[in-house]
């Protein structure tokens, strides 16, 4: 298609030429899948995907002290041979937030009697990231203006220049070497002045591009830290991310897979947004070191193979159990697997062949989706390819005006039928949400007191032991994650009520699943039924060839459009109890002296917006979506009036250079077009 593009080029009719070029252009888009990777620290992820893509050394990994602080997309490199790292940082302003945070939250001593009744493990973390970027230089002077000045960045200029930095390598090793500075947190190397620069408090996401790999082609491994991050722009990247995977990996060590704590919290804390408020489709429960038995001195090979083998089946069994406890998941059973993996033995076998490792399962299944997704762009390239050529080849046949007019009045009459059938089942479905809703509210209004209520005074922690937490709360707008504790989120705490509410009919009428449609399948029923014309209106075959791909074309992108525009319906409550709650939050952050922790407590408890907010976010947010945007359904016709116009102006057109795109075989010139790129 580059070779016919290159020939419209060359024309002098502009407006035509702009409408074919443009229809070119949107075939090169690609979407990629997304696979997030969630565990603990010191679970294998970093392990586990070395060896899935076969990169032993890509990520760093191995060290006891370190661990993986920032986001990693794995992807493949498809422009060169070299093992390639973006780095994308977090904004000069954002960096001066967090220190203002870190010193007057973290850092400070404590104001009054209540904040040194209690203990706050943040104080190490945020030692840590000063000392990992500035060495000992931040004690002398803390002052965020101090901390922001040019010379501590002259290694990284890009970070002032709010630039993305990238780091180009010839192997993995090397790269692994280059980037642990820009992604991992705890090491102990240097003291004093000889401390290397450590640049992972800084950054946002790094973005590392593979050469060579057939399994990531068309999909993005995502390496993701805990259950999201203090810094604002950070955390909403996460939430996004995780919104935009189509499958989830949990890693959690296999001799406490099922009894640990923290990733099932991950599942749950992220249990939204990877459902109803994202597209995952399933999750994988991978259970890593399964080799590691402790003492096998003296024992058989036979012994031990049976063992693991013996755990590995107790391991899966005791983890599904585990799963069917939750009693509120996006996911059902059917859509959640379980794997017992060992990289080591993977890589170098000592107990078990590779195959009993299920490494090679994991492979297997990247290799499957990028091949589908592979299979699916290619379908759609050359579906719409062989559209767009139609519509050349037909519209400088000869003159079929009468019966051009004849089948546009068909066309109109199917399309109209069909959007009256979308729009009643659109109808219906805001109807379904409305009294989910107003049932919800009912609930909620006594729910949403118990809830603030609890979340101020929760049981077991007594007076002023909660001071300094509900201080970082106040300060962070609502959302806080205490170092190796479960996050808060008051936001999300106030909006869940309402959000369950609508749970189930939201699941039935966006589904995540590819086997179920939308709309209870009232979109994909829509159609012009070219087919079926064309066997009596042959002189027009061409034209509705074009159309024929216009329509999957459609579908397609109003499939991506629906899975956007859910995403932020269901997410759209807890921003806005957010932004409702940010007056009670800026005037709690004033409270201090003795006292302050009942001052703020009650700032938040009688805050009067929080019920009518209950009331009005998702109504309003569904009423907008679903019934204001449904006229943009039958764009179909738009499209149609004008490639009529264009096709009239194709027939009088008598540009030489224009008549060189004539193609007597469609998929014939097809092929050629892309031999010569």
């Amino acid at each position: 298609m580059t070779c016919v593009q290159s020939k419209l080029n060359q024309g002098d009719n502009a407006e035509l030429n702009d409408f074919l070029k443009t229809k070119i252009h949107d075939l090169k888009k690609e979407k990629r899948e997304m696979i997030g990777v969630f565990g603990r620290t010191g679970a294998g992820k970093s392990s586990l995907i070395n060896a899935v893509i076969g990169e032993k050394d890509l990520l760093p990994s191995g060290d006891v002290s370190a661990c993986t602080s920032v986001m990693i997309k794995v992807e493949a490199n498809t422009k060169n041979k070299n093992y390639e790292a973006e780095i994308e940082f977090i904004s000069e302003e954002e960096w001066k937030h967090d220190l203002w945070y870190l010193s007057k939250f973290v850092l400070n001593k404590a104001e009054d009697e209540e904040d040194a009744r209690e203990e706050h493990d943040d104080n190490d973390d945020a030692v840590e990231m000063l000392s990992a970027l500035y060495g000992e230089d931040w004690e002398k002077n803390s002052s965020p203006e101090s901390l922001c000045h040019d010379k501590h960045f002259r290694e990284i200029p890009e970070f002032k220049n709010s630039e993305n930095k990238t780091l180009t390598c010839e192997s993995a090793r090397e790269l692994s070497t280059e980037l642990v500075k820009y992604t991992r947190s705890g090491s102990k190397e240097g003291k004093g002045k000889e401390a290397k620069r450590w640049f992972w408090p800084l950054v946002k996401c790094v973005t590392v591009r593979v050469p060579k790999n057939d399994l990531l082609q068309h999909v993005t491994l995502v390496d993701l830290p805990g259950s999201g991050d203090r810094n604002k722009s950070r955390d909403k990247m996460w939430k996004g991310v995780i919104g935009d995977c189509s499958t989830v990996w949990i890693v959690a060590e296999i001799k406490r897979a099922a009894a640990e704590e923290e990733p099932w919290e991950i599942l749950k804390n992220a249990n939204s947004n990877m459902g109803n408020g994202g597209q995952c489709q399933q999750i994988h429960f991978i259970c890593t070191m399964s080799d590691v038995l402790g003492n096998v001195k003296n024992r058989s090979a036979e012994d031990v193979r049976a063992n693991i083998f013996k755990r590995n089946m107790q391991a899966k069994d005791a983890v599904k159990k585990e799963f069917r406890k939750l009693n509120k998941t996006h996911i059902r059973e059917e859509c959640f697997e379980v794997f017992t993996v060992s990289s080591t033995e993977f890589l170098g076998k000592e107990w078990l062949e590779p195959d009993e490792t299920e490494i090679p399962k994991l492979k297997e299944f990247l290799r499957n989706l990028n091949d589908r997704h592979s299979g699916t762009l290619n379908y759609q390239y050359v579906s719409e390819a062989k559209g767009i050529l139609s519509l050349i080849q037909g519209a400088r046949q000869g003159d079929v005006a009468g019966k051009r007019a004849d089948v546009c009045g068909v066309l109109r009459e199917k399309m109209g039928r069909g959007h009256e059938n979308v729009l009643e089942s659109m109808q219906n479905t805001y109807e379904a949400f409305e009294n989910c809703l107003m049932e919800g509210v009912e609930n909620s209004r006594s729910s949403c007191t118990s809830a603030v209520k609890y979340f101020l005074k929760p049981i077991g922690i007594k007076g002023g032991a909660f001071h300094r937490t509900l201080k970082c709360v106040v300060a962070n707008n609502g959302a806080y994650k205490p170092k190796n504790k479960k996050k808060l989120d008051l936001n999300a705490k106030l909006s869940s009520w309402l959000a369950e509410s609508i749970d189930e009919e939201f699941r039935k009428t966006f589904p995540n699943e590819s086997k179920c449609e939308s709309f209870n399948g009232s979109i994909s029923s829509f159609s012009l039924d070219t087919e079926s014309l064309v066997e009596s209106n042959n002189e027009v075959q061409l034209h509705l060839e074009f159309l024929r791909t216009e329509e999957e074309k459609m579908k397609t992108n109003l499939w991506d459009r629906i899975q956007k525009r859910k995403k932020e319906i269901y997410n759209s409550l807890t921003i806005s109890i957010e932004e409702t709650m940010q007056q009670c939050y800026d005037e709690a952050k004033h409270c201090k002296g003795s006292g302050s922790l009942a001052m703020m407590r009650t700032i938040i408890e009688t805050h009067e917006e929080i019920p009518k907010t209950l009331n009005e976010t998702m109504l309003k947010s569904i009423n907008l979506s679903l019934k204001t945007d449904c006229q943009s359904l039958p764009d179909v016709e738009e499209e149609l009036e004008a490639v009529t116009k264009y096709f009239e102006q194709l027939k009088r057109s008598t540009n030489e250079e224009t008549s060189a795109v004539v193609m007597t075989n469609p998929a014939r010139q097809l092929h050629s077009s892309e031999e010569k790129q």
